[in-house]
């Protein structure tokens, strides 16, 4: 069998420069082995990093303006080299463009924070490369009254940098760390590398409509074979925590399934012990864990072929405690798994999972970033 990982998504590289003074550490002519950036040249590039990601979020806003922790106190921002000021300007239409798909959708934000921390900062001569998170909050406005107070993700980059003359320092590549889904004010969604199809046959499902509105299907959350809310809870207690009980499997193709398996576990799914590679077995036992425990695919065949689940018409359907899964580039490999921990009296489900790290999405931003995928809606 072929492994089925969550592949990453890359975004565009932008290129800005941003005004430095006397006070950064670091030149053409620093040293030529890698040093710990000093915490004024750190600073700076937190602020670098805070104001072009705060642009980002901010076209998604409507009206208010995003509160961010850097680039304020009448520090200079961060500028657009005059190269890459045209493709800035696409990406961020782009991010317009998918506020206004949001609204078609009933879906409006109201307000946003965001902050940046620097992880790690090396200068090498005249090069810097810096580890960032970036956290945003966004809130939701109150369309229908009953939607969630907010959406809340974490994300990290990957920045590379060069000194000028002069001192300034020219950012030339902010590219994201993870495996999962692109936050929702990431701009660009890059294709996901294509799997070659195997030649063998599982249990792969039925795609669902995406079609809006759909016939609800309810479900009963507590009293059952399984307590949909304890799962629900345990996802959002861990959304951004990882659960020290558990491995993490963010930088070996991604955490999303090793998540919803841990959620599964919480609410009542019983493992099925046997051999780790045959998918119709489920289980996790603290050193090793099943394929199917982590693996994206994997997991559909186990949860069609035991019965565990089946596939809902429409991904509307989605109540809490389901799971929904995307096959971005339609390649027929499955890429990401989610579950819905929130839904709306107005039919809107709400997602939280691993990589990228995510509290509460609505299923109308899933589908605004990734109008062409696959999708495979779960009734667990």
């Amino acid at each position: 069998m072929i492994p089925k990982r969550f592949r990453p998504a890359a975004i565009a590289a932008l290129t800005v420069a941003v005004a430095s003074g006397g006070f950064f550490a670091y030149s053409a002519n620093a040293v030529s082995g890698p040093a710990a950036a000093d915490k004024a040249t750190t600073e700076t590039f937190a602020r670098l990093a805070d104001d072009v990601l705060s642009q980002r979020t901010q076209a998604l806003v409507d009206g208010q303006t995003v509160r961010h922790g850097h680039g304020q106190g009448g520090k200079k921002k961060a500028r657009v080299s005059d190269g890459l000021k045209k493709d800035e300007a696409a990406a961020i239409q782009s991010l317009r463009e998918r506020k206004t798909r949001l609204a078609q959708l009933g879906e409006v934000y109201s307000g946003a924070d965001t902050k940046v921390t620097v992880d790690g900062a090396t200068v090498t001569g005249g090069k810097a490369t810096v580890q960032v998170t970036e956290q945003t909050t966004l809130t939701y406005k109150k369309v229908h009254g009953d939607e969630p107070s907010n959406t809340d993700f974490k994300t990290r980059y990957e920045l590379t940098l060069t000194s000028k003359k002069g001192g300034d320092w020219e950012l030339q590549t902010i590219k994201s760390q993870e495996n999962g889904p692109v936050a929702v004010n990431e701009p660009v969604v890059a294709k996901a590398a294509v799997v070659k199809d195997d030649g063998n046959q599982y249990p792969d499902g039925t795609p669902a409509s995406t079609t809006y509105p759909a016939t609800a299907k309810p479900k009963t959350l507590t009293g059952g074979a399984y307590n949909y809310t304890a799962m629900a809870q345990y996802a959002e207690k861990y959304w951004s925590n990882y659960n020290p009980a558990y491995r993490k499997f963010s930088g070996n193709g991604g955490d999303c399934t090793n998540f919803i398996s841990q959620a599964l576990n919480a609410g009542g799914w019983k493992p099925v012990p046997g051999t780790s590679t045959d998918y119709r077995n489920w289980w996790y036992d603290g050193s090793r864990q099943s394929d199917s425990w982590v693996g994206a695919n994997e997991w559909a065949w186990f949860t069609l072929s035991n019965q565990r689940a089946a596939n809902l018409a429409n991904v509307y359907q989605l109540d809490v405690g389901d799971i929904l899964q995307a096959d971005f580039n339609r390649d027929g490999s499955k890429d990401h798994s989610m579950m819905v921990t929130y839904r709306s009296k107005a039919g809107m489900p709400y997602l939280t999972y691993h990589s990228t790290n995510t509290y509460r999405k609505s299923l109308a931003s899933i589908l605004a970033s990734y109008p062409s995928a696959t999708y495979f809606a779960y009734r667990t």
